[in-house]
């Protein structure tokens, strides 16, 4: 209703699986079929985004259904609480999320690119707590947005910090959007 759409992580879900592999053959069932959707994406990289969805379609597509498939059959014969029926749980109860990627090729099968995006920041996190005030680790918090925004949108950090910060006292308000990193463009020289 707000214009956000779920994308699920397929790493997240096969983690659950990983971490009963020797434990579990159904686990090792599940990880040689997710292994499989992760094959497809290795050679699906390098494709544009119709390329990409349309061999996701040929070859994705069936395999996700069978695994699908094959983890509700599984379901059905593991009891409740296990820590299997958890695993398939997990990826049954999302997996509508899970496999929102097979329909667009601009989006990633996992979001582990972004959570090694934001790596830094959660390892800091303890030290940050000490930030002095609420208000102080807003701000923090702010500045670090500013700085990976930057570095996402291929700006040099440095640079753009101080371009702004050099600016924006005599920026008009009304323009101010043209100062974030996705907009901004350094000022021209003098």
């Amino acid at each position: 209703t707000q214009g956000i759409t779920e994308v699920g992580c397929m790493a997240h879900a096969r983690r659950k699986f990983f971490e009963l592999d020797d434990k579990s053959l159904l686990a090792g069932q599940a990880l040689n079929y997710m292994g499989q959707l992760y094959d497809i994406e290795r050679q699906v990289k390098n494709l544009n985004e119709h390329e990409r969805w349309q061999l996701r379609q040929q070859k994705a597509r069936p395999l996700a259904d069978a695994l699908h498939d094959w983890m509700l059959a599984q379901r059905q014969r593991v009891p409740d609480g296990t820590t299997i029926a958890k695993a398939l749980d997990y990826s049954l109860k999302r997996w509508v999320a899970l496999t929102r990627y097979l329909d667009d090729g601009s989006l990633p099968i996992d979001n582990n690119w972004v959570e090694n995006q934001v790596r830094p920041i959660v390892l800091g996190r303890k030290n940050w707590l000490f930030a002095g005030s609420l208000r102080a680790g807003k701000r923090a918090a702010a500045v670090m947005s500013l700085i990976q925004s930057a570095k996402l949108n291929g700006h040099d950090p440095y640079a753009y910090l101080k371009d702004v910060l050099d600016r924006l006292p005599t920026h008009p308000n009304s323009r101010i959007d043209e100062l974030l990193p996705h907009n901004w463009s350094p000022a021209a020289s003098e």
